[in-house]
């Protein structure tokens, strides 16, 4: 994108490409959303669908397990082809309130709403001020799983949308020159030409208006990470986002009912996100060719006699237990429960004899996209706010130098806390392998804690120049007691089915035709950024490339 016409510089020295961060022909891609999200789709955000569960017997020509990025873009295209398509999703629709009158749970106030069939909560943040924070909840259905497997946390959306519903919306495209290090057998030039514009307009992503930034109360603490980071050399940068910035400026005014500027994501947001509910969700769904059953939990997975495969599925009620067990056949399945859900399946399958023709493949290449976290404890003079908006807008690129790349992320506690907090994506080498324990009867992870050492040492890179040339410390009291790094977790797993291992080079399955992964399992452990965008491109290459090919 030329900056040619542009102002050269926006304010405190950041450049018009570094407030584009790397996202490609983002703006110009802006005209195609209107293709990707028709008028009457977007008229129905906000308004409860019906779902109808699929019945027992059923046969559909394709069908998506899973609602996330990859799934979601999977249905769109293949019933803009003309293509019958249900969706099958674990979690819930979150289409109808609470007793509250808001559907999602604020972040400082976690209930029955927050977690996936846990009975305590398991936050990111464990602890603050030196007290722990985790609370008991009733078991229910949740929207975030804090699924604990092989020495990590996995933190996973559940719902309709998937990742979508409680994620910070940081929508980054990786900088062209570390894209052969993510995809080495993926063409770039029609990623950066085609699929990432594509899958930047089907997203809704937008910029914050820099000069609103500098004004408004709710990021002063990322002013304050932005100060610190280039008084140390680091270059910030600005950061696309899928959170409707015009909304959270009314937010600010006062004049709509507050969302992020409430600290509310973890949880989902009750408004201004752009979720996949929003965007291709709901453009799929008014082409009237796609169905979605929620709380619908895949099995099986075998070829049937008549051709096709049988899909063997348990519906859920909102405690978890199995309350009806249904068998379909599809003539093409879709693996898009994201890259532990799908992994974990095609592990299973593979080992128990359902796909025995699946590769030796098949549960390897996987990673956590290096993510680690730490705040720091600033001086009095550098308060970061008592209302922070939930939406991260900026990070700190020491990729090339360090492996690490840092987004100022809020605290949203409501007080003020003088502290600055980040998570970390860094360029950790490790990956894990998923295999069947047939004792146990179900699928483990072999990573382990220490392999998290990499992450904090590229995190450091940046953080302990920070720390010596501000005169500051690391915080100590948000991960336990006397634990300066977040090293226990991940919001971005990848891998597990990769790309042109486990799969041909547009995910199709090896071994079993009419068999597809489209989701961020096809990922070898790193993106170098946030992960979606370039799971929803991807998808957006592989689909088209199926249906001429395929269907």
């Amino acid at each position: 994108m030329s900056d040619k016409g542009l102002n050269s510089k926006v304010s405190n020295g950041v450049s018009r490409r570094g407030f584009i961060a790397g996202t490609g022909s983002i703006l110009g891609a802006m005209a195609l959303a209107v293709n990707a999200t028709p008028a009457n789709a977007r008229a129905a955000v906000g308004t409860a669908v019906a779902n109808t569960p699929i019945e027992s017997g059923a046969h559909v020509p394709a069908l998506v397990i899973g609602t996330g990025y990859g799934g979601s873009v999977a249905a769109l295209r293949l019933a803009q082809a003309g293509v019958d398509v249900h969706m099958l999703e674990m979690g819930m629709a979150w289409d109808t309130p609470g007793t509250d009158g808001k559907i999602f749970a604020n972040t400082t106030k976690p209930d029955y709403r927050s977690y996936w069939l846990r009975t305590r909560t398991k936050a990111p943040l464990s602890n603050f001020l030196g007290f722990p924070i985790d609370k008991d909840v009733p078991k229910y259905t949740g929207i975030l799983d804090a699924e604990e497997m092989g020495g990590i946390i996995v933190y996973q959306g559940r719902g309709v949308g998937g990742g979508s519903l409680v994620n910070g919306g940081m929508a980054v495209t990786p900088k062209r020159q570390n894209f052969a290090s993510i995809l080495p057998s993926v063409n770039a030039d029609e990623m950066y030409d085609t699929y990432y514009p594509r899958a930047n307009a089907g997203l809704g992503v937008g910029l914050i208006d820099p000069n609103w930034f500098e004004t408004v109360d709710c990021y002063q603490f990322s002013r304050v990470g932005r100060k610190h980071a280039q008084r140390s050399g680091f270059p910030f940068v600005f950061v696309p986002d899928v959170y409707d910035w015009d909304y959270m400026k009314k937010e600010v005014a006062g004049t709509v009912p507050k969302s992020a500027v409430a600290g509310e994501i973890l949880y989902g947001n009750n408004a201004g996100k752009k979720s996949l509910q929003q965007t291709y969700i709901a453009a799929a769904r008014a082409t009237g060719k796609v169905s979605i059953s929620p709380l619908h939990r895949v099995t099986t997975v075998s070829p049937s006699a008549g051709g096709g495969y049988t899909v063997v599925i348990e519906q859920l009620n909102t405690t978890g237990a199995t309350i009806a067990t249904k068998s379909v056949v599809a003539d093409k399945v879709f693996f898009a429960a994201g890259s532990v859900g799908t992994s974990k399946l095609l592990v299973k399958l593979k080992a128990t004899g359902a796909l025995p023709n699946l590769n030796n493949e098949i549960g390897k290449g996987w990673g956590d996209n290096g993510n680690v976290m730490c705040g720091r404890a600033n001086h009095m003079w550098d308060a970061t706010g008592k209302v922070q908006a939930s939406i991260p807008c900026g990070g700190i690129d020491n990729w090339d130098a360090g492996g690490a790349f840092a987004e100022v992320a809020p605290l949203p506690t409501g007080i003020e806390t003088y502290a600055s907090f980040y998570l970390s994506i860094t360029k950790n080498p490790h990956r894990a392998e998923f295999t069947w324990d047939a004792a146990a009867q179900k699928v483990g992870l072999n990573w382990q804690t220490s392999w998290k050492q990499p992450s904090i040492d590229m995190a450091k890179s940046i953080f302990d120049k920070i720390n010596s040339k501000e005169g500051t410390i690391y915080r100590t009291d948000l991960f336990g007691l006397n634990k300066i790094w977040g090293d226990h977790l991940t919001y971005h797993p990848l891998g597990g089915a990769v790309l042109n291992k486990a799969t041909d080079n547009y995910g199709r399955l090896h071994g079993h035709p009419g068999l597809y992964v489209i989701d961020g399992a096809l990922i070898p452990g790193n993106t170098s950024v946030n992960p979606f965008v370039t799971i929803t491109a991807l998808a957006e290459r592989n689909i088209e490339k199926i249906i001429a090919t395929d269907l």
